[in-house]
């Protein structure tokens, strides 16, 4: 049985799209009420199981978690695919940001969504719908996006948070400052967006369980308490992240070749969740061939799906046909604590890095949603 999102489950696309109906005084999907300005926090790789797991190092963040605090990412569980949705609120078969790294069919090619931007691929008509903040923008709102100067001008952002303003902080502290500078001033409602990429970077590089990572939450725990204590009654703070992460060691590596790569292309995605593009000239019965061995050698620890199948289960929602070449002809999701590499070269990248997501575990899946100010 393959996994499936719940049909009326809360996730990501429904968080600043509700921050902005909350703005507009509008029934919302999280039943915000009424505010005047509107803050998403979204701390990259803090999944819900890990913050209570760390609760003793950020006494802000889980007192205020409660039963209801916890809601889906999406999948795939990736920063490309997940800030898409929030930005968008819509899920990634729709506005495109199907994965990590996908096909770029145009040109014969793999892409890193979030760092692979060149002239051959036009930010605005690659992510391919209105961003909420264009929308807020159109409603006289003032959107904002508060994060690392060095993201200022990238791809990815003209992609994802087109549309807003952009405010860059250097530090966690510095950014909470800056949106409680954005909400002190009078003007139109903001709904203002605050990155933090830290605790996925120490997560990365040491694992969650390090000693870093939990410095790292715990910077971050206090930087939203600072936060939190300069809202005026009708500012409202939403704090999410875009997935979780969990540490797979070397040992749990596994490397990828011979007869399951048989007649496949390119290999993309990331290494909990591959997406396998075959050759145009692959066979229906080596393409067959090759999904029957990926079943037969792994399904025991992943999830194996065609495109088709994995769009039937609803993993992407709704896919238009334009986004439908993106997407792997063959999706392969790790269920254990493992992740995938191209065992065809030599040291793949990546392999260095312990934290991982990408796939459908509730260690990756499931994100807080923890509310302060107006919204508590």
């Amino acid at each position: 049985m393959l996994p499936a999102p719940k049909p009326d489950g809360l996730s990501l696309a429904d968080v600043l799209r509700s921050c902005l109906d909350a703005i507009n005084g509008q029934e919302n999907r999280l039943t915000l009420p009424a505010v005047d300005n509107a803050i998403v926090v979204l701390i990259d790789g803090l999944g819900a199981d890990i913050l209570k797991a760390s609760s003793g190092h950020a006494r802000t963040l889980a007192g205020a978690m409660t039963s209801k605090s916890v809601i889906e990412s999406g999948f795939p569980t990736t920063t490309a695919s997940a800030l898409a949705t929030l930005a968008t609120g819509v899920k990634p078969g729709q506005h495109g940001m199907v994965g990590y790294s996908v096909l770029d069919a145009a040109h014969d090619r793999v892409v890193n969504q979030l760092s692979g931007w060149d002239a051959l691929i036009d930010p605005a008509t690659w992510q391919r719908v209105p961003t909420l903040f264009e929308t807020a923008r159109a409603q006289g709102r003032d959107p904002v996006v508060i994060g690392p100067s060095r993201y200022r001008n990238s791809g990815f952002t003209t992609a994802v948070l087109r549309g807003a303003r952009y405010v860059p902080a250097a530090s966690m502290a510095d950014r909470m400052a800056a949106a409680s500078a954005e909400i002190a001033t009078t003007g139109a409602p903001k709904l203002i967006y605050v990155y933090i990429p830290e605790l996925d970077q120490a997560g990365h590089a040491h694992g969650w369980q390090s000693r870093e990572w939990t410095s790292a939450l715990e910077s971050a725990d206090a930087a939203v308490r600072d936060l939190v204590l300069s809202l005026g009654q009708r500012d409202g703070v939403l704090v999410t992240a875009d997935h979780g992460l969990l540490d797979v060691p070397q040992h749990a590596h596994v490397l990828v070749d011979g007869e399951l790569l048989d007649g496949v292309r390119f290999l993309a995605g990331e290494p909990r969740c591959l997406q396998l593009y075959f050759e145009p000239g692959a066979s229906e019965a080596q393409r067959a061939a090759t999904v029957a061995r990926w079943h037969e050698a792994e399904d025991s620890r992943a999830w194996i799906a065609t495109r088709a199948e994995a769009v039937q289960a609803g993993w992407f929602g709704d896919v238009s046909e334009e986004v439908l070449p993106r997407i792997g002809d063959v999706l392969v999701a790790a269920r254990k604590a493992i992740a995938y590499y191209d065992g065809r070269i030599v040291n793949p990248a990546g392999r260095g890095m312990i934290a991982q997501h990408g796939s459908w575990s509730p260690a990756e899946s499931r994100v807080p949603l923890i509310r302060f100010g107006a919204f508590a």
